[in-house]
């Protein structure tokens, strides 16, 4: 039951991810797998550490991460909102030039995307709280593996799409991360 708890978490957890990389595959149509990886090895980091933070927080200073657990939806939100208001801006000010090549998602902006769709799994810490270390550290794996597997393939038909929408694919892209973070905040704060 253990294994399936966290491979259903993992699932659950990696939407967020799953969405932000079809947006990023929508916007580099000619990614290399080398360099889909790296981008889903980054989702699945942030998905593997957040939990095991939050299992931590839970374990040694519960108090102090249950006051921070109320910024989560906001922190999200302003994340992704900034990078989904760049890309639409983006989208609407692109050249010709601009449409024949893919544009590249920075280092900088990968990583706020991965901390942005992950951060609410800092919660998750309270769900495997009577996990041991070994439990806890395997359950955060099995979550990074799934995540990783489930943001191959949003990469994977993102490409696909992206190769038919063009450039508009920045625009759909920008307005995709602004409803994610506008469901994470909403769903943080009003439906708790």
């Amino acid at each position: 039951m253990f294994f399936v708890n966290s491979a259903l978490l993992s699932v659950g957890l990696a939407m967020d991810a799953f969405s932000v990389s079809l947006v990023n595959g929508m916007n580099e149509k000619k990614m290399k797998k080398g360099r889909m990886c790296l981008i889903a090895g980054v989702y699945a980091f942030f998905q593997f550490i957040m939990p095991f933070i939050g299992w931590i927080c839970v374990h040694t200073i519960e108090e102090y991460f249950t006051a921070f657990t109320k910024y989560i939806p906001w922190i999200a939100l302003i994340l992704l909102l900034y990078i989904g208001i760049k890309m639409i801006i983006e989208g609407i000010r692109g050249t010709e030039e601009k449409t024949e090549t893919d544009t590249k998602l920075t280092g900088g902006t990968l990583l706020m995307q991965g901390i942005a769709t992950s951060i609410d799994a800092l919660s998750v810490g309270f769900t495997t709280a009577e996990y041991g270390l070994a439990m806890a550290l395997v359950s955060c794996l099995i979550i990074a593996a799934g995540t990783f597997i489930i943001c191959m393939s949003g990469l994977a038909i993102g490409k696909k799409a992206g190769a038919h929408l063009g450039k508009k694919a920045s625009i759909l892209g920008g307005i995709i991360l602004i409803c994610i973070g506008i469901e994470i905040f909403v769903t943080g704060v009003f439906l708790k």
